[in-house]
């Protein structure tokens, strides 16, 4: 519920604001409109995010509510949350700079059109794991007042991190649809930052709640199925 006691609905304001301010670094950089590769990205991130939030809104309106706020975030997840939008935000004019105004990369369309495909991806898995777990807030946080509990089912049986590994699928989709090889040279660094915060958030979920410790000792892998 939102603060008038009535169910939250789909934000197209803020969809919209996410459209053109995204669109404003992107272009700016890019020093023109017709970049197909923008426009796609564009698109796909916003009506990707809007389908999400409708289907929370219809099935799960609790858990888009509280996907809405970060009261009771860790402090060490507040600086980690801080950090990333910043490099995200420096992150896609760079890509503009290379791919289109200084013409520096050349992916090939091949592989413009795997990054979109991931980008897809991604959002799936966003819809996969919002389906099984209501407690998949923004921030790190014990939800106890929702009686928040362990998730072992669906991508939780393959990764303890399914959103953090559906972010890696956006951060290698999103240089390879832009056509960027500097971009796709940085995800190793945001990688890390996910890494990071994974590891600091199965710390606090091991000590503070029930049952986690268990599923760590059944589920192996953190973001990446044999892998990591």
């Amino acid at each position: 519920m939102n603060q008038n006691g009535n169910p939250p609905r789909v934000n197209l304001r803020r969809a919209a604001c996410t459209f053109v301010g995204l669109g404003t670094l992107l272009f700016l950089a890019a020093g023109t409109m017709r970049w197909t590769g923008g426009w796609m990205f564009l698109l796909e991130i916003t009506i990707g995010g809007l389908i999400t939030e409708a289907w929370l809104a219809k099935h799960d309106p609790g858990l888009l509510a509280e996907r809405r706020t970060a009261r009771g975030q860790a402090g060490w997840d507040r600086v980690i949350t801080t950090i990333m939008p910043l490099l995200w935000l420096t992150w896609l004019p760079l890509m503009a700079l290379d791919a289109v105004r200084y013409q520096t990369s050349f992916v090939p369309f091949g592989l413009q059109c795997a990054g979109a495909v991931l980008i897809a991806a991604s959002f799936y898995i966003v819809y996969r794991t919002y389906r099984e777990n209501s407690y998949a807030a923004p921030v790190v946080k014990i939800q106890r007042e929702r009686g928040h509990a362990a998730v072992t089912t669906g991508p939780y049986a393959y990764v303890r991190h399914p959103i953090y590994a559906s972010g890696l699928l956006t951060y290698v989709g999103t240089p390879l649809l832009l056509g960027s090889w500097y971009g796709l040279a940085i995800v190793p660094v945001m990688a890390a930052l996910l890494g990071l915060r994974s590891m600091m958030e199965e710390r606090m979920l091991t000590a503070e709640l029930d049952g986690y410790a268990d599923y760590l000792a059944r589920v192996r892998y953190r973001l990446v199925p044999m892998v990591w």
